[in-house]
């Protein structure tokens, strides 16, 4: 109560940021006349003055966010007024406050249609005067190429350059994008190329730079939905696939219930005793739990979880040949990636297609991570409020709700809720066909493929005109949404499809007019610009009519055709209706039968219903089910969030140890590994005094004998222990460390050749801090699958990750570290003695190969002679060169 009258009085912590803002707001208003009397290369000329000063204040030391405070008016007025001349958009004073956010290192809750687009301009060219690049991110190739190109005019038009980082580039092409002013790219591209650039042998190899500031569009989706997914480089791994068929073949064999049982909520499959029982008989396994079968116990776990919780063209699709998943969030297809653990493997032996090899991680980071590595990081979306708790604990990152320039007019209808998933569906077309019938255009949202399918099927029996759009035709996402809006259009699409795609009521016209443009030049008819414009402005004036018939018909009408676990997901759904203070209306139709209902609601409302005795097809409209449909997503999204959480905890852990290795690595990419290498021997010479010197000060008491011998282990350098007793106690390391340097030199000087051995010695170093460290990811996956069995001792599974993986950290780094040592100090200079034996064995082995194969061109490599008498002379020349007899050269090895 006391908090409410509070707010009564003061507003709300939003809205006192709100309008401490206005007045920037107000002087950016106030230099648009100055600025509208520059010429275009005045305006541009003004952008690089302010960028020098910029970089030349920050190099003196002042602090970059307060230099940029300062010419905050100026450079937001001259990009408004840039966007007026180049894109016929004047930028709202809701998107100028929207674009202090972003400046502010803050989260933009726009809603959509609201031109967030168009908003990141502003913040993005104050930050890239910076010349520290500013990353822009998106959520799918097409909108990364999209924005550049757009918005690239009114970059472009002031002086400063963009790149666009995509799907199939080089690292050359990678690298120019990164060194752009602007960076536009998907968030899997920039935490990939951060792993890619950490496994590079030339520091000219890697692609990124700086990490400086981000601006993240759609935050919600890539922060928190794609947040439970880390991104993993792997190989493939020498294990056999067969153990997955072999799996597979079982779980047809087992009963639900009796042989296994299955929680769809905690989403786990587990055998029972008897399913155990039952396994080992079939597969003639005496004890599957025994070590040696555990492997195979492992499979038949994936194997069960793929035929019980996992479904096609819903979680994964099968497209050529292949096994693809499928983004629950967004209903897009992600070739490429794989589930790990082996239950990729397990899908592809259920769908019978080719087994691809189990991978090893040799990489990996959760974008949690990822983007905490930025100095500054914003984003924008249409919903993010009811997550902003996360946002602040994970990212110290605070939501600000824009006001909409204009009033939001849609409908929200209230939930209709039908005992069966079929009554919904069949109230869903009948809901379809009457919209349609007055012209009104509908979207309809489902959560998954399949019931995308189902539906088109039950209209295309009405005869109902409609377009799918769904991962399985995703190539024309963005055309087939931009058209939603057109009169009397049925569009069906996933959830998410076509995010960052603006439904302009009545078509949109440069959308249709490129398309009729593209089927007139495939028809071999050449276009000019006047005849390019003619068909735009043909489509421009049917759009405007259209949009008049829309308007007039109620706007846009959303119907969602089921509860997405999160409600974020639903709000993005409606929210795609009502854009700049169109009309529009959104309504959701349930079942009993609905995933979230089926597995988080309530088994008393079916129940009630069935008391109730309701007919079918009649749909409930009641309180109580309204709120246990709330609960439920809030129980999920509570799911969610600690799964997001543990998985932080956990990541935060291995991102220590990440950062400590990647800053040595790239330490030894940059500078000399020859300094590193006296340093870890300085290190070790250290060590051995302690192990083996130790406190004694009279040297008869030193354990000499073990301390020479391992002088000759680690540096290859002889010293007897009469000698190590010699030497003072306190100066001991520093003169050993004065011979096994100076012994390296002098081998170093021996070669000859400097740059070739720096080369060898960095690539030494490099190799043995990439096999270790992919050993030790694989030991910490390890680990983590068992940790939580600490649980059941009365341990926290977090404090005993710590520890324990913190001594497999230590123990690497020192298996590292002695491998380094070792081989770079025992390597030795060949002799002129050892050179010509080397080149002596080589040529022998290629008159045996070349023998082999005038013999056989079949051959293998090892080549036997056969007894019987051979087709060459044994006084004759050799086949093989030498101008010896026959007999003295190759043939000597007869038998």
């Amino acid at each position: 109560m006391f908090n409410s009258i509070v707010t009564k009085i003061f507003g709300t912590k939003n809205d006192r940021y709100i309008k401490s803002r206005w007045p920037i707001v107000e002087k950016v208003n106030s230099l648009e006349p100055e600025y509208e009397k520059y010429t275009d290369g005045e305006l541009k000329e003004k952008i690089q003055n302010f960028k020098e000063i910029v970089q030349q204040r920050y190099k003196e030391g002042e602090k970059l966010q307060k230099i940029l405070d300062e010419i905050l008016p100026d450079v937001f007025a001259i990009v408004r007024e840039t966007a007026k001349r180049k894109l016929n958009m004047r930028h709202f004073d809701v998107q100028v406050l929207g674009g202090i956010v972003l400046h502010e290192g803050k989260i933009a809750e726009m809603k959509t249609g609201e031109g967030k687009t168009l908003v990141a301009t502003l913040p993005v060219v104050l930050n890239a005067l910076a010349g520290r690049g500013v990353h822009v991110v998106t959520v799918n190739d097409y909108l990364a190429q999209r924005d550049a190109e757009w918005m690239g005019k009114v970059y472009n038009a002031l002086g400063l350059s963009v790149g666009v980082i995509k799907h199939g580039l080089d690292d050359q092409e990678r690298k120019e994008a990164y060194n752009c002013d602007i960076t536009y790219g998907t968030n899997n591209e920039f935490g990939f190329d951060y792993l890619r650039d950490n496994m590079k042998y030339y520091l000219e190899d890697c692609v990124q730079r700086d990490y400086y500031y981000a601006i993240v569009d759609e935050v919600d989706s890539i922060l928190i939905d794609e947040a439970r997914t880390p991104l993993i480089i792997s190989g493939p791994s020498e294990e056999s696939t067969e153990k997955y068929y072999v799996a597979n073949s079982l779980i047809p064999k087992l009963k639900e219930g009796e042989d296994y049982e299955v929680d769809e909520k905690e989403n786990t499959a587990v055998l029972t005793e008897k399913g155990i029982a039952k396994a080992e008989k079939i597969l003639g396994v005496p004890n599957l739990y025994d070590p040696s079968n555990i492997e195979l116990l492992h499979c038949i776990e994936q194997a069960l979880k793929a035929h019980t919780l996992f479904q096609k063209d819903v979680d994964y699709i099968v497209k050529d040949n292949e096994v693809i998943i499928v983004d629950e969030f967004t209903g897009r297809l992600m070739p490429g990636r794989r589930f790990s653990d082996g239950l990729h493997q397990a899908l592809e032996a259920k769908e019978g297609v080719k087994i691809q090899s189990e991978n090893q991680t040799l990489a990996t980071i959760t974008f949690q991570n990822y983007f905490r590595m930025y100095e500054k990081l914003s984003g924008m979306t249409g919903t993010a409020d009811t997550e902003a708790a996360e946002f602040k604990k994970i990212y110290d990152l605070d939501v600000i709700v824009i006001p909409t320039n204009k009033p939001m007019i849609r409908k929200d209808y209230p939930d209709v809720v039908y005992r069966t998933e079929r009554e919904k569906f069949n109230a869903i077309v009948k809901e379809i066909e009457r919209l349609h019938k007055k012209g009104q255009p509908v979207l309809v949202g489902t959560v998954s493929i399949e019931n995308s399918e189902k539906l088109s099927n039950l209209l295309k029996k009405k005869g109902i005109k409609h377009v799918v759009l769904n991962a399985k035709h995703h190539e024309k996402e963005a055309e087939i949404v931009a058209q939603a809006g057109r009169k009397g259009a049925v569009t069906i699409a996933t959830n998410m499809a076509g995010r960052g795609t603006d439904i302009v009521l009545g078509g949109n016209p440069e959308m249709l007019a490129k398309s009729e443009i593209e089927k007139l030049e495939a028809a071999g008819k050449e276009l000019t610009e006047e005849e390019k414009k003619e068909i735009y402005e043909k489509f421009k004036k049917q759009c405007e009519k259209e949009k008049q018939e829309v308007l007039e018909a109620g706007g846009l009408f959303i119907i969602g055709s089921e509860r997405h676990e999160s409600r974020r997901i639903d709000n993005q759904l409606r929210g795609r209706s009502g854009r700049q203070g169109d009309p529009g209306a959104s309504r959701f139709y349930l079942s009993l039968e609905d995933d979230l209902m089926r597995i988080f609601g309530s088994d008393k409302i079916s129940g009630i219903m069935q008391r109730l005795g309701m007919e079918e097809g009649v749909p409930i409209e009641h309180n109580m089910i309204s709120k246990s449909i709330e609960r439920a997503q809030k129980q999920v999204e509570n799911r969610n969030f600690e799964i997001r959480k543990q998985l932080l905890e956990y990541d935060s852990v291995m991102n220590q140890q990440r950062e400590t290795f990647y800053k040595l690595r790239r330490k030894v990419l940059e500078g000399t590994v020859r300094d590193y290498v006296f340093e870890l021997t300085k290190g070790i010479l250290e060590w051995l005094e302690d192990q083996y010197i130790g406190d004694p000060k009279h040297p008869n008491e030193w354990n000499a004998e073990e301390y020479a011998k391992k002088i000759k282990e680690y540096f290859a350098y002889d010293i007897s222990p009469d000698e190590v007793r010699k030497i003072p106690r306190e100066k001991l390391t520093e003169e050993m460390y004065e011979r096994v340097t100076k012994a390296y030199q002098e081998k170093v000087k021996k070669i000859g050749d400097e740059e070739m051995f720096k080369m060898h010695e960095r690539f030494v170093a490099l190799q043995f801090l990439d096999r270790h460290w992919k050993d030790h990811l694989l030991n910490m996956d390890h680990l983590k699958d068992a940790i939580g069995l600490r649980g059941y001792g009365q341990k926290d599974p977090i404090i005993e990750y710590k520890k324990e993986s913190f001594a497999l950290f230590e123990d690497m780094m020192s298996r590292v570290e002695d491998n380094i040592i070792k081989v770079l100090y025992w390597i030795q200079p060949a002799s002129e003695e050892q050179v010509r034996e080397e080149k002596r064995k080589a040529k022998a082995k290629q008159k045996r190969l070349l023998h082999a194969s005038v013999k056989d061109k079949e051959a293998p490599v090892v080549a036997t002679v056969k007894r019987d008498k051979p087709k060459i002379g044994r006084n004759d020349p050799c086949p093989c060169g030498s101008g010896k007899k026959y007999k003295k050269c190759c043939g000597r090895n007869e038998r």
